[in-house]
């Protein structure tokens, strides 16, 4: 299962530079003729423990909400029972509180339609939304949803998740990139890796007790990421959760949800009708 799902997963990730140097084995008659050389020790042992395998998991719904079937789902956040969504879209783009028992919008910030609304998270009294291609992050207070801030950065913005200490930041490719929450400053990246090539298209985060969940953008997957290591360490099966009928006007999953009341996951997606009580199971 997990080698399936690893081929449909790894990005184009491998380059030269993977590839270890070509030495040239010729020995010269000169050196052919020199005596043997004594015998040398033999490499010490590696002490890097290689990866684990991924853990193949499943979704088990146990609960079906109404979801706005207009919003361009980018980002889905829980804080304190309350769930606020980023929506996308130039012209549509912004920030609400919905209701999570239907989806309800109960507040609503539209964004300036220059910009394209990507990933949410909260840091404190605050959220922190993305945007796609303007290189700006605003914050807002949580409460009266003013803008009091926003910081610039370089390159795309896809999703984004605070881990209690640090802010982890996704752009499309196969890294994460780690920034302060203050200043939103660089200080980490890793490269994720499934079975040792990466994994291209990291998108909407959500960062749970240490792990990072990531949706892999235009699939039904999601991994669970370790960010001290990058590695994979589960792939998350979530397909069927639409049947044809609202699958036909939907876009691709894109809302991952912690809910740690409940210890399950609310998952929906871009232009989505539904969305979905989850755990992960072994599949």
């Amino acid at each position: 299962m997990i080698a399936a799902l690893s081929l449909a997963l790894l990005g184009s990730c491998s380059d030269g530079s993977d590839n270890p140097k070509t030495t040239n084995t010729m020995t010269s008659q000169a050196e052919s003729s020199q005596s043997p050389q004594q015998p040398t020790q033999p490499p010490p042992p590696s002490t890097v423990e290689p990866a684990a395998s991924p853990v193949a998991l499943q979704i088990s719904v146990l609960e079906e909400r109404d979801h706005d079937p207009e919003a361009f789902t980018q980002g889905l956040e829980f804080d304190d029972g309350r769930l606020y969504e980023s929506r996308g879209r130039n012209g549509e783009s912004g920030i609400s509180e919905i209701d999570p028992r239907d989806g309800s919008v109960l507040r609503w910030m539209p964004l300036a339609d220059e910009y394209f609304g990507e990933g949410v998270t909260i840091v404190g009294d605050s959220l922190i939304q993305l945007t796609w291609l303007a290189g700006k992050a605003f914050v807002y207070d949580i409460e009266s949803f003013e803008v009091t801030g926003s910081f610039d950065y370089e390159g795309q913005g896809w999703g984004l998740c605070f881990d209690g200490v640090r802010l982890v930041m996704s752009d499309g490719s196969s890294s994460l990139t780690m920034r302060d929450p203050e200043t939103f400053s660089i200080i980490g990246s890793v490269p994720v890796r499934l079975d040792g090539s990466g994994v291209a298209s990291l998108n909407e985060l959500e960062c749970v007790n240490g792990k990072v969940y990531a949706n892999i953008w235009q699939t039904d997957t999601i991994v669970e990421i370790n960010p001290a290591t990058g590695d994979v360490t589960a792939v998350i099966d979530a397909s069927g959760l639409l049947d044809d009928a609202d699958r036909a006007g939907a876009d691709v999953l894109n809302g991952i949800a912690y809910d740690e009341a409940s210890g399950a996951f609310l998952l929906t997606g871009k232009l989505w009708p539904s969305m979905f009580v989850v755990v992960f199971e072994p599949s």
